[in-house]
C-alpha cells in the first residue's frame, strides 16, 4: 500500500486520540475543576457531538478545497487548541474548546479519506479507506492508553500536551509526504437520495451508542469493578486498540466475502454480550480476583471487536450504493458515528449520576439488542429493504 496513505493515517490517529486522550482520569479531572464525574465525560461528548453536526455542511466547504491544505490547516489548529485546553482553568472554556476541536476533526476525516482514495488505483481504494480508519484503532491501542499514563504520571492536563504534539508529528509529516490533492469536479454532492443509506447511517448511530454509552465512563466502572484506578486502567484501553484491530481485519474479510450482513448481527450481539460482562462483574460482591480481571477484559476485548467489524461493512455498502457521491456518504456516516458517541455519552454520564454504574451497562446492553432488531428489519438476508 502507497506510503502516502499511511501518512494519512496519523490524522485519523492524532484526532482519534485528542477525543478520548483524557477518557482515564475523569475522576482526578472532576474533582480539579469541581465539577461531578459525570460532567467531565461530557467534555468527550461535546467534542463528537460538534463533530457530528459539523461534519455534512463541512464535508460540502471542504469539497471545494485541495485535501493536503485542508488538513494542514485542521492539524495546525488542534495543535493551537490543545495548547489552549492545556492553559484553560474554567470548565466552561474547556467545554467550548473541546467543541472547536470537535468541528476542526471533522473537517479533516473526510478530507484524509478523500485524499487517501485519490492517490491509490481504484482497486484499492476500499484498502486505502481502511488504513486511513485504522489510525482510530492505533489511538485506542497506543494514543489513548499513553494519555492515561501520561496524565496519571504528571497531572491530567500533560494530556492536552501529548494531544499537541501528536497533532503536530501528523502535521509534520504530511507537510513533507503528501503531494497536493485536487478535488474531484461538481457532482459529488449527487446520488444519496434514494440510494438507502439512512438505515445504514442509523446502524452506524447505534453501534456507537451502545459502546460508548459504557467506554466513555470505563475509568470509573473499572474501579468499581476491580478496583482498578489511573495508569491501570491504560492496559483495559489498550485491549480496545487491540480488538479493533481484530474487529476492523473480521469486517473487512466478512464484507469482501459478501458475508456483511450476518457480520453486522454478529457485531451487535457482541455489544450486548459485552455489557452483559460488565453488568455481571458489577453486580458481584467481594475482593476481585484473577476471575475477575479476566472478565472484565472480555468484556472490554469484545465489545472493541463487535464495533469495529461493523464499520467496514457499512462503509462499503455506502460506497457501492453511492459511489458518486462516496465523500459525503462518509461524512454522513461519521456524523452519525459522532452522533452516538454524543447520545452513549450523555445517556451514560446521567445514569451514572443519577442510577449507577450498573444502570450504564445495562443501558449499553439494551441499545444493542435494539440495533439487532432494527438491522435485521432492515437488512433481511444480507440485503437491504427498499428502505435501506
Amino acid at each position: 500500500m502507497n506510503l502516502r496513505v499511511f501518512v494519512l493515517a496519523l490524522s485519523t490517529f492524532a484526532f482519534g486520540s485528542g477525543a478520548f486522550i483524557f477518557a482515564g482520569l475523569l475522576e482526578p479531572m472532576a474533582v480539579e475543576l469541581g465539577v461531578s464525574v459525570g460532567a467531565v465525560g461530557q467534555l468527550q461528548t461535546v467534542y463528537v457531538l460538534t463533530s457530528a453536526l459539523a461534519g455534512p455542511p463541512l464535508a460540502f466547504l471542504v469539497g471545494r478545497f485541495e485535501r493536503k491544505r485542508v488538513l494542514l490547516l485542521a492539524l495546525s489548529s488542534a495543535v493551537l487548541l490543545n495548547l489552549a485546553c492545556l492553559m484553560t482553568a474554567e470548565f466552561g472554556a474547556l467545554l467550548v474548546l473541546r467543541a472547536v476541536l470537535g468541528a476542526i476533526g471533522a473537517m479533516a476525516g473526510p478530507a484524509a479519506s478523500a485524499a487517501a482514495s485519490a492517490l491509490v488505483p481504484p482497486e484499492r481504494r476500499g484498502s486505502a479507506l481502511a488504513i486511513v480508519m485504522g489510525g482510530m484503532t492505533v489511538a485506542f491501542l497506543m494514543g489513548i492508553p499513553l494519555g492515561s499514563v501520561v496524565g496519571s504520571a504528571f497531572g491530567w492536563r500533560s494530556t492536552f500536551l501529548l494531544s499537541a504534539g501528536l497533532s503536530a508529528v501528523a502535521l509534520l509529516a504530511i507537510a513533507l509526504f503528501v503531494p497536493k490533492v485536487t478535488p474531484p469536479g461538481p457532482g459529488v454532492g449527487q446520488g444519496l437520495r434514494g440510494a438507502g443509506v439512512l438505515p445504514l447511517f442509523i446502524s452506524t448511530f447505534l453501534a456507537f451508542g451502545a459502546n460508548m454509552t459504557i467506554t466513555t465512563y470505563i475509568a470509573p466502572i473499572l474501579r468499581l469493578q476491580i478496583e482498578v484506578t489511573g495508569a491501570g486502567v491504560a492496559a483495559f484501553q489498550m485491549l480496545v486498540g487491540v480488538g479493533s484491530f481484530l474487529g476492523l481485519t473480521l469486517g473487512g474479510r466478512a464484507a469482501d466475502k459478501g458475508a456483511g450482513g450476518l457480520s453486522v448481527t454478529l457485531g451487535f450481539l457482541g455489544l450486548a454480550t459485552a455489557a452483559a460482562l460488565h453488568s455481571l462483574e458489577l453486580a458481584r460482591t467481594g475482593v476481585p480476583g484473577v476471575g475477575a480481571y479476566a472478565i472484565v477484559g472480555l468484556a472490554v476485548l469484545t465489545g472493541s471487536t463487535a464495533l469495529f467489524s461493523i464499520l467496514p461493512v457499512i462503509q462499503t455498502r455506502l460506497i457501492q450504493r453511492a459511489p458518486a457521491s462516496a465523500p459525503l456518504a462518509l461524512a454522513f456516516n461519521g456524523s452519525s458515528a459522532s452522533l452516538g458517541q454524543a447520545f452513549g455519552g450523555a445517556l451514560g454520564g446521567t445514569l451514572l449520576v443519577q442510577g449507577g454504574a450498573l444502570s450504564v451497562t445495562f443501558a449499553g446492553g439494551a441499545i444493542a439488542l435494539a440495533a439487532v432488531i432494527f438491522w435485521r428489519l432492515t437488512h433481511r438476508g444480507g440485503a437491504s429493504t427498499a428502505a435501506g
